[in-house]
């Protein structure tokens, strides 16, 4: 069944969200709430968070136009709208008898085949469905989204005995290829998988941090040793509100078994409570276990002292040495120092305890790290943590501090005395391993399978373990992703473009020539790419060596020139960070599939340059070519004026088509798992009769359309709008866009306007302000308006 229009019930945080999510899909939406008492506007509470979600950051919406496609109602004059809705989503209070109301009114208006779910994070579905008829357990089911929904990857699937097959893929498959959802099934316990997993890991640090004493700043920089996002679990409590917790672990106090390891933690320390009730409710609050406080007019950090309770002047923390190795990470869990034991006994506490709930939670330890990844930003699942730091080390420690040692971790052959005592080594020494080409898993029987990716999924890191590069140097690599597909992957630092990375997409181009039929650039980090390394930069600029800045600007122009005009398709498939020399790679691809979280930009404004690698050129072309702008070249040249000269950056893939970063023609992919694969198929659409582009030229006003920009510029600085180094900036990039002092009559060709843009590059990179700038943004992680 396909699933073409949706409804939200309950207009709260989590489900205004995801409604909005859904209308991210192109999906319409209708979004339900209660008649507020006494109320004039009966459709109020929708309104409001419809209102609401226009004005959050990090905006719920990717375009705002997506807004339009929710409406709102109530529940009492409205609920017949549910008669040709394909999917309900069900997100009222946590009470069963509610919500219990609410589906049998569902089960009498819905049409048989509609799909009903619960956003529940904490109520079993077999309560939720209690006394309820067969046919509607058939269709209903858990969809636990995460919040916010448009950013946190995970959908949890719990599903019943009762639930119709057909429905479950239906859904599964419309929320991995429409929303981007990482589908994880669940077994109906407390908690589902990720939650459970999480909350009992921060409720362990929480402990734990209060009773060795330790600074929440060197707690949190801890743990993010072992892939753990930078908020570690005090900034991850501030983050989504300490009056949450107490609610969580009263849940898990009554659903969980008595003999489960999670009551052995599960309490409130007074602290948080104190907190709570002095309406320290973390950000949403006057802050939690870091705050902001004004002081002498100036907004000073400060976190808790976990013994005294009294606030004082944030100390930023970092380990001096951060373990990456095996042996490093070892030796770091085995030190005898407080940030040490406090790392060992969270880290094995979680571990254990994920791994004694396989299979009471999931069939296999793949849910469980993708939930984790997915859910909890994880950069490793519990089970792939424990092969960096290797099983038999870990069940060897265990078992030397007289612990239990869950089944798994004995898989499937040790001598076991006693339940959960090791008393003969593992036969595995890895949960996961690479077999004929193929990641692996251990199940509980001690048999290895094969890791399933859904059809269309298709991920460079898979590839990487069939067939070595077949191109590759310290900065990028060339891969086969088959069918006469190579795949151009950058991974240096950020995936910054330095002069290695251009001289592979030089023997990149050569190679495609000769072995391959098309090429996409794509890699499976976080960021695309984060422009030109501008270390090499500062450091020409400092030994004043101008024509070493010359020849890698130059070398920029004339790889991205080849890059255009190759004589076989090029795809980009960019997610994320896609900023300056990143987005002139795009700029110069034939075609684009990105993910629909793609934030790019040609930002060299804000370290003092502009474009030069010709972004400026690409950028002002795709606005003279845009169909829909007004006549003349001077409409064009505002646009790219502005977008360059305020360093816009899109904030989504549609924003991008607004900003025409992409064409109207470029792709976009909702899940990031099926970009790769999106790109290849796009990239073979066009290999069949592909000739590269024709060379564009540029009918430019020249003085005239300077003169203008001038105005312009003169404007914004008496309005202080703009610094005095940005007028500078400004009339450079004027300069390059106007076509300098061309005359309209005569055409500038592409090089014509990669001179302007090298000339105007080697201007600034020699003035004070732009080193000042660049000192700056290494210094501080943040832009000098000087």
């Amino acid at each position: 069944m396909d699933i073409k229009k949706v409804a939200v019930i309950g207009a709260g945080v989590m489900g205004s969200g995801i409604a909005a999510h859904i209308a991210n899909a192109s999906i319409p939406v209708y979004l339900l709430d209660i008649v507020p008492k006494d109320a004039v506007n009966r459709n109020g509470i929708a309104e409001a968070a419809i209102a609401k979600l226009l004005k959050t950051e990090p905006a719920a919406f990717m375009h705002k136009n997506y807004a339009r496609l929710v409406t709102p109602g109530n529940i009492e004059d409205h609920l017949d709208w549910l008669g040709d809705v394909d999917w309900v989503i069900e997100a009222v209070i946590e009470n069963p008898a509610i919500k219990q109301e609410l589906y049998r009114k569902l089960d009498t208006i819905c049409r048989p085949n509609t799909l009903i779910s619960s956003n529940t994070s904490t109520l079993p579905l077999k309560l939720l469905t209690r006394d309820l008829p067969d046919s509607f357990k058939q269709r209903f089911m858990i969809t636990h989204f995460f919040n916010p929904p448009r950013y946190m990857r995970l959908l949890e699937l719990v599903v019943g005995e009762s639930t119709d097959t057909e429905s479950i893929n239906a859904l599964a498959k419309f929320a991995d290829v429409r929303l981007g959802k990482g589908c994880v099934i669940c077994k109906d316990t407390p908690g589902f998988i990720a939650n459970r997993i999480g909350t009992f890991w921060i409720q362990s640090g929480l402990l734990t941090a209060i009773e060795l004493g330790l600074p929440v700043e060197q707690a949190d920089a801890a743990i993010t040793v072992f892939g753990i996002p930078k908020t570690g679990i005090f900034g991850l409590l501030d983050l989504v509100g300490l009056d949450l917790i107490p609610h969580v672990l009263d849940s898990f106090k009554q659903l969980l078994p008595a003999e489960d390891a999670f009551n052995a933690i599960n309490n409130a320390p007074e602290l948080l409570l104190r907190l709570i009730a002095d309406g320290y409710t973390g950000r949403k609050g006057k802050g939690g276990f870091y705050r902001l406080n004004e002081i002498n007019g100036k907004r000073i950090k400060e976190s808790i002292n976990l013994q005294t309770g009294v606030y004082h002047a944030s100390e930023k923390f970092a380990l001096q040495v951060v373990p990456k190795t095996q042996d490093e990470q070892r030796a770091f869990l085995s030190a005898d120092d407080a940030i040490s034991r406090f790392t060992w006994k969270v880290l094995s506490n979680t571990l254990v305890y994920s791994a004694s709930l396989i299979p009471e939670i999931a069939d296999d330890i793949v849910a469980v790290d993708t939930a984790m990844r997915l859910g909890y930003n994880w950069k490793y699942g519990p089970f792939e943590l424990l092969d960096r730091i290797g099983v038999d080390w870990f069940v060897e420690r265990l078992a030397a501090e007289n612990r239990e040692v869950p089944p798994l971790l004995v898989i499937c052959g040790g001598d076991v005395s006693r339940p959960g005592r090791l008393t003969s080594p593992p036969q595995h020494h890895c949960l996961y391993k690479v077999e004929s080409g193929k990641r692996m898993y251990a199940d509980l029987s001690g048999n290895y399978q094969a890791v399933q990716r859904p059809d269309g999924v298709l991920l460079l890191a898979d590839i990487k373990l069939q067939a070595p590069a077949v191109l590759e140097n310290p900065s990028a690599s060339l891969w086969d992703i088959g069918d006469g597909v190579a795949c151009l992957e950058f991974h240096s630092k950020m995936n910054t473009l330095d002069s290695d990375s251009l001289a592979l997409v030089r023997q990149s181009i050569d190679k495609v020539k000769t072995d391959f039929s098309a090429l996409v650039i794509h890699n499976d980090a976080d960021n695309f790419s984060a422009g030109a390394n501008l270390t090499l930069l500062v450091q020409a600029i400092h030994t004043q060596d101008w024509p070493a800045v010359e020849q890698l600007i130059e070398q920029g122009q004339q790889t991205y020139h080849a890059l255009k005009y190759a004589p076989f398709p090029v795809v980009g498939a960019p997610s994320g960070l896609a900023l300056g020399g990143g987005c002139e790679v795009l700029l110069h691809c034939d075609a684009i599939q990105a993910h629909a979280e793609l934030y790019i930009g040609l930002v060299e404004v804000g370290v003092g340059l502009v474009p030069g690698w010709g972004g400026c050129k690409e950028y002002l072309r795709r606005w003279l070519e845009f169909a829909r702008r007004p006549g003349g070249p001077m409409s064009a040249i505002a646009q790219a004026f502005e977008t360059i000269g305020m360093a816009k950056v899109s904030k989504s893939a549609a924003e991008a088509k607004e900003l025409l970063f992409l064409s109207t023609t470029d792709g976009i992919t909702m899940n990031k798992d099926r970009l790769l694969a999106d790109a290849k198929a796009k990239a073979l659409k066009l290999v069949p009769g592909y000739a590269p582009p024709n060379p564009a030229s540029f009918r430019l006003p020249g003085a005239s359309a300077k003169a203008a920009m001038a105005i312009a510029i003169n404007n914004l600085k008496q309005a202080g709008k703009i610094s005095d180094y940005d007028v500078e900036i400004s009339q450079q990039l004027a300069d390059v866009l106007s076509g300098g002092s061309c005359d309209i009559t005569e055409p500038l060709t592409e090089a014509d306007v990669l001179n302007l843009e090298l000339n105007a590059f080697l201007h600034l990179v020699q003035q004070p302000g732009t080193l000042a700038r660049l000192e700056h943004l290494f210094k501080t992680g943040k832009p000098l308006r000087n």
